[in-house]
């Protein structure tokens, strides 16, 4: 081929090269133009909902009150378990022992001699008797003058104590026109003899 032959072909190809150039370089249509502005107002609300979505969730922390120290006090004391004291007080209360009353000490009787001789109580003495134990506790006035005179204890029946340590006095017999054979002896410690047959026996009288 001769060099000339190249020249049309290398002219034809230029020429194919810059009309593929300027086609690619028509400017953009209506719908490419909308097109591209829709795509960017699309980026640019996404950004500002991304913008908005990351601040709001801030600013709502940065409002926000942080919580008081009563209150948080209050939760925890109402999260706590009740004490073991206040379970035990609502708990049924059990019966408590009662102390058992104490009795009265049982009173002792009278022994049955004293001395060597029988013992008679107050309520086995004859009224009368009781009469002249009153009269003797008042130191009279007594019925017959011999009443309060010494009494020898001659019989040896009462225990023995110096002259003048016992006196006699009258028991009042119902219907009798003498003085009767009842007698009280009393000793000069308090002690007390009651014969109802002038000496003969004595018992002792039980004062307790």
């Amino acid at each position: 081929m001769r060099r000339g032959g190249f020249a049309p072909l290398i002219v034809v190809i230029a020429l194919a090269v810059l009309f593929w150039y300027l086609s690619e370089r028509q400017p953009p249509t209506q719908s490419d133009s909308a097109s591209a502005t829709t795509s960017t107002a699309e980026v640019a609300a996404s950004s500002d909902e991304t913008a908005l979505a990351v601040s709001t969730p801030v600013a709502a922390k940065e409002d926000e009150a942080p919580p008081s120290p009563v209150a948080q006090e209050g939760s925890e004391a109402a999260a706590l378990p009740e004490p073991a004291a206040a379970v035990v007080a609502t708990s049924a209360p059990t019966d408590t022992p009662q102390a058992a009353t104490p009795t009265a000490a049982p009173t002792r009787g009278p022994p049955d001699r004293i001395d060597g001789l029988p013992v008679i109580t107050l309520e086995e003495l004859p009224p009368e008797a009781l009469k002249t134990l009153a009269l003797i506790a008042s130191d009279g006035p007594f019925p017959f003058r011999q009443d309060g005179v010494t009494f020898q204890n001659r019989e040896r029946i009462l225990p023995r104590k110096p002259t003048g340590y016992y006196r006699e006095y009258t028991v009042i017999t119902p219907g009798a026109s003498t003085r009767g054979a009842r007698r009280i002896v009393a000793g000069a410690e308090g002690e007390l003899y009651y014969t109802d047959d002038h000496y003969a026996s004595f018992s002792r009288i039980w004062t307790p």
